[in-house]
């Protein structure tokens, strides 16, 4: 077990799998963006894999896939596979801005992935549009409802 020096146990890990995002909320990002990490910088799938062996191993059980946007990240459904099959693992999860889940909620499902947690600074369009500088609230309300149609449960 993780047990840190005030005797809590550690069994929730956070994987964060890449720095991009398609969105530039106010409270996160410059309208201009940042520069991004070099891909060669990011672990790979076969290590971000390996690291959660290791980490279910020491009696994690709980994973959140986390990004910035990780729905971003090229074949990201096939991450979610290869973390799902890993024994001893209960509870696989992903936060997401919902811009990109109509497309990818059904093979996310199909992946394994148990939940999702999509970040929605507002159901206003007005307002969703001035946090995030994007006009992308169609798209994340299709994700939602993709979601739900897939079996993701609020």
């Amino acid at each position: 077990m993780l047990v840190d020096r005030f005797h809590r146990v550690h069994d929730y890990l956070r994987v964060s799998i890449t720095d991009r995002c398609n969105l530039r909320c106010a409270y996160c990002m410059p309208q201009e963006g940042l520069p991004w990490l070099d891909r060669a910088q990011a672990l790979s799938f076969e290590e971000i894999t390996r690291f959660v062996r290791v980490c279910v191993s020491l009696g994690v059980v709980k994973v959140r896939i986390t990004g910035g946007e990780p729905l971003v990240r090229r074949d990201v459904a096939g991450l979610v596979s290869h973390l799902a099959g890993i024994d001893g693992l209960r509870d696989l999860s992903l936060t997401t801005n919902g811009v990109l889940l109509q497309e990818l909620a059904e093979p996310l499902r199909r992946a394994g992935l148990d939940r999702i947690n999509i970040s929605l600074d507002s159901l206003r369009r007005e307002t969703f549009e001035r946090l995030t500088r994007r006009d992308l609230f169609d798209s994340v309300m299709r994700g939602l409802e993709a979601a739900a149609a897939v079996g993701f449960r609020p």
